[in-house]
């Protein structure tokens, strides 16, 4: 479990960070604070993992805060302003994030942090199917979510995590996307890209190097483009 401070002197923001992170089954809040001088005083105390830090703030700026940490955590940015990323970036922070942050943005940030941390590969407990079957389980949340294939528009890859997009939801679970490719009907559903896979179904256009779907553009990759253009020559 990665143990999280987030700083920011604005309750907006700190609530959209703490709702972002609830989709990631192993990320836990272990304190919000509202300036620079509290957060001192957390990690003075507590293990932290991951510091989701804005950069204005009273008293102490959020680039001085890490300046002042003779071992910080890893950091991510949080901030209205373009100017201080060259700055932060020499601090050799995770990311850096402009808000209002997207969750798709976010879950990119996490995606990098991830990557950083090099974790062991997760479990393969997180999804199951039959191939007899039209669904397939997602463990999310602490539950597990029965997802139609037939309503899976695509699903993308963020390191030791998934996001399965519905037309009505996303799902995150951590699950490694070459697992699912191996278990999804490959009748059904075909891997774009080494972040992306769609479903056949759900294709709306083909154009150069990109698939689209629901009016979103996703990305060909070089290694699977013999791939789909097969798919296509079939029909």
């Amino acid at each position: 479990m990665y143990r999280c401070l987030i700083i920011d002197d604005e309750p907006i923001a700190i609530r959209v960070i703490r709702n972002h992170l609830a989709s990631f089954s192993d990320f836990e809040v272990v304190a919000e604070c509202n300036n620079a001088l509290e957060a001192i005083s957390v990690l003075s105390k507590e293990k932290i993992d991951l510091m989701f830090c804005d950069i204005q703030m009273p008293q102490l700026t959020g680039v001085d805060l890490v300046k002042t940490l003779s071992h910080p955590p890893q950091v991510i940015f949080t901030t209205a302003y373009r100017d201080y990323a060259v700055d932060a970036f020499e601090l050799h922070v995770v990311d850096y994030l402009l808000k209002p942050i997207s969750f798709e943005r976010f879950a990119k940030a996490i995606q990098h942090f991830l990557i950083q941390e090099n974790p062991t590969p997760p479990l393969r407990e997180s999804i199951s199917t039959n191939q007899e079957k039209d669904f397939i389980f997602l463990k999310a949340d602490k539950k597990h979510y029965k997802v139609n294939l037939a309503d899976i528009l695509f699903i993308e890859s963020l390191g030791d995590y998934v996001i399965t997009y519905t037309a009505d939801m996303k799902i995150v679970s951590k699950e490694r996307i070459s697992h699912l490719a191996e278990v999804l009907p490959s009748d059904r559903f075909i891997q774009i890209h080494r972040s992306y896979i769609v479903s056949i179904d759900k294709i709306g256009s083909v154009g150069p190097g990109f698939v689209e779907i629901n009016k979103k553009k996703l990305p060909v990759g070089r290694n699977y483009k013999a791939e789909l253009n097969k798919l296509m020559d079939n029909f």
